[in-house]
């Protein structure tokens, strides 16, 4: 029997995530559904897709305010800014598109251009996050990036005089980095004054070459030292550590993610997109086919074809992918929170918080659960006990 929710999860924000699957060449760490260009782009017929896409999707999300978007990739910012301009017009015809909405744009500096900015920021993106990486020229050879550190430069430089907010992509724990050199990386982009810096580790995904072949990387004691050190010059810079890899200005946090955190609705759009969906009786997953081509033709087809994956989330399933994303955040979440987003009381989820609580990994208070500081760095140790 279908379990009725008690909190309809309409009422949870919507956001909207479109998928760019091309990128100029794939980075040997990156497991995304990126595809390296190899010929021209079919950016109309992709702009065709997408607008059939959510005519289809209409339905499950009608009348609903959509509070922010993003246009990830691949490498979103091989996109001209006229296309750009025709996705967000789309988007704005046929959703309630906040006025206030956030609208985020991610570019790598390899495709820089000041005109370029400039036209995505006319279409009406005020975010643009920036996959900078290092600006280290020998760590990003050996990520495979095809920008090098004065392009990197000049593209943040570029962006933070047009937006209104940027985010600056740096990674650590990166071949052969010591300690120094990641502090480097980090004191450069606080010089350039971003909104908003995400720190991620770099980890080795299957199915990339880097898994198949592994660089020589920072032991795992070296690697903690360079989260400790971005925590600690980051706070001393006034950035606020939000959520595992976030760090921003107060105020400036990215809504987008947040949204995600704390098990809000997004409808996901385009090869490979993953969406998640709230209705009176049920939470459904929905992924797109990933293959460009395929996503193509199956959008256009009778019946349509473009959908890989529809799952139901079950009781244990809400459980788990709450807290695989609230936990996320440094802050943790009131209990409501989860009964609102989940349709559960608390008390579905009480196993795993006691256990999480037993081994130091979860403080509770009166209206938050949150990770301690040792649940924070051995994050994926508490997300187990939830499964």
């Amino acid at each position: 029997m279908t379990e009725i929710l008690f909190n309809p999860p309409p009422r949870a924000p919507l956001s909207v995530y479109v998928h760019i699957p091309w990128c100029v060449r794939k980075c040997p760490y990156c497991d995304f559904n990126s595809h390296a260009q190899r010929e021209e782009i079919p950016e109309a017929g992709y702009l065709d897709a997408l607008t059939r896409d959510l005519e289809l999707a209409l339905p499950d999300v009608w009348g609903r305010e959509v509070v922010s978007v993003f246009i990830g990739g691949g490498t979103p910012s091989l996109f001209s800014p006229e296309g750009i301009d025709r996705l967000l017009t789309t988007l704005r015809t046929l959703l309630r598109l906040s006025p206030q909405a956030e609208i985020t744009l991610e570019a790598n500096p390899g495709t820089f251009e000041a005109a370029r900015f400039r036209g995505y920021r006319d279409a009406g993106v005020n975010r643009l996050s920036l996959g900078i990486q290092s600006f280290n020229p020998e760590h990003l050879r050996a990520l495979g990036r095809i920008h090098d550190q004065r392009e990197a430069r000049a593209a943040a430089e570029a962006a933070l005089g047009l937006f209104e907010s940027v985010n600056l992509d740096l990674m650590y724990a990166l071949p052969m980095q010591s300690l120094e050199q990641a502090r480097e990386d980090l004191e450069t982009a606080i010089r350039l004054g971003p909104a908003h810096l995400s720190a991620y580790h770099l980890t080795l995904e299957p199915n990339t070459p880097f898994a198949a072949a592994p660089p020589p990387l920072p032991d795992d004691d070296l690697a903690a030292d360079m989260q400790v050190q971005a925590e600690d010059l980051l706070g001393a810079a006034g950035y606020e550590h939000y959520e595992t890899s976030a760090f921003a200005r107060p105020g400036r946090r990215c809504r987008h993610n947040l949204n995600y955190w704390t098990f809000g609705d997004y409808l996901g759009l385009g090869a490979g997109a993953h969406g998640k969906l709230s209705f009176h009786d049920r939470i459904q997953r929905q992924a797109r086919v990933k293959h460009p081509k395929a996503y193509l033709a199956g959008v256009f087809a009778d019946p349509p074809a473009h959908i890989a994956e529809t799952r139901t989330l079950e009781r244990g399933d809400r459980v788990f992918e709450f807290m695989m994303n609230a936990l996320r955040l440094n802050e943790g979440f009131d209990p409501r929170l989860f009964e609102a987003r989940t349709g559960l009381s608390i008390v579905a989820a009480e196993p795993g918080l006691a256990e999480a609580e037993r081994r130091g990994l979860l403080i509770r208070e009166l209206h938050a659960l949150r990770p301690s500081a040792t649940g924070r760095r051995f994050l994926n140790e508490l997300l187990q006990v939830f499964l």
